[in-house]
Formats: C-alpha cells, sequence, structure tokens
C-alpha cells in the first residue's frame, strides 16, 4: 500500500492536480493514508467523512431523494458525493467512497462487501463498482487499496 501511496503522491504533486475526498465506508482510513506523503499538503485540500445520509447531503449536496429513491450505496450517490465534494472544494479531483463493510447491512441486491468508487473532474465524473470479502476492517482496506488504485489509474491517464 505504501508505494501506491507514494505513486499517487508524486503523480498529484507533478501535476499540480488538487484533490479532495468524501469517504463514507472508509471512515477516513484514504485520507490518513495520503497524509503519510511528505508534501501532499500542496494539493490536499480537504477530506470528509460522510457517514450519515444526513451528512451526505448536509456538507456534500447530495440530494436527499436521490439517497431515498437510489440508496446511499449506489452508482448514484456515489457520483453524487464525488461531484459534491470536488465543487465544494474547489478542487481539480473529487474521489468518494461509499458501501457497505459489515457485517450487517447488505442486501440480495447490494450484499456486504458492496462499494461504489467515483472520481470527479472538470470533464465529468467516473463510477467503479466494486464487490469485496472478507471482515469488516478487510472490506474498507480493500476499498481503500482500489480507490487509490482508480485514482492513479486517472492521474496516469490525464
Amino acid at each position: 500500500m505504501k508505494d501506491l501511496v507514494e505513486e499517487v503522491g508524486r503523480l498529484l504533486l507533478e501535476r499540480g492536480k488538487t484533490i479532495a475526498l468524501a469517504e463514507s465506508c472508509t471512515g477516513g482510513l484514504i485520507i490518513s493514508l495520503l497524509v503519510d506523503f511528505p508534501g501532499i499538503s500542496a494539493v490536499l485540500e480537504r477530506g470528509v467523512v460522510t457517514y450519515s445520509n444526513r451528512s451526505k447531503t448536509d456538507l456534500l449536496g447530495v440530494p436527499a431523494e436521490l439517497i431515498e429513491r437510489q440508496g446511499a450505496v449506489s452508482r448514484e450517490t456515489a457520483r453524487a458525493m464525488a461531484v459534491g465534494i470536488r465543487d465544494r472544494a474547489g478542487t481539480d479531483v473529487g474521489l468518494a467512497v461509499t458501501g457497505i463493510a459489515g457485517p450487517s447491512g447488505g442486501t440480495p441486491e447490494k450484499p456486504v462487501g458492496t462499494v461504489f468508487i467515483a472520481i470527479a473532474e472538470a470533464g465529468g465524473a467516473e463510477v467503479v463498482p466494486c464487490r469485496f470479502s472478507g471482515d469488516r476492517r478487510s472490506i474498507r482496506e480493500q476499498s481503500a487499496a482500489k480507490a487509490l488504485t482508480v485514482l492513479l489509474d486517472v492521474l496516469r491517464t490525464g
């Protein structure tokens, strides 16, 4: 994970891309990993943990109707979170993660381990649906690693 964080940090700094994060199921794990990288303060604007539906609405502007209709763990909510944090922070990139880490909370349609990762830039937002397995800690760690990998891919191509 350290190599992944270093590569993400290096590319953010090289490209001068600012970033803000909105984390739900990862509970601040991603920003905690990023702040280990020296000099990241030049590009890391902020991170918020929006664990409750209310916080997604209050802090990110995710419409309550969207959450009611699609669910807090959905492609649409992840996209709205990423766009919301990017817009509010005024950054180049917004990264958001929402999911079900378990051990409860899953449904047949969205079992434990269902996670949506979204990245918003000026040109739009990309959402990556994921399905992880393991215990709560493992799902959170896998989600953080995948989010950083998705971010790295975006940085490499952009």
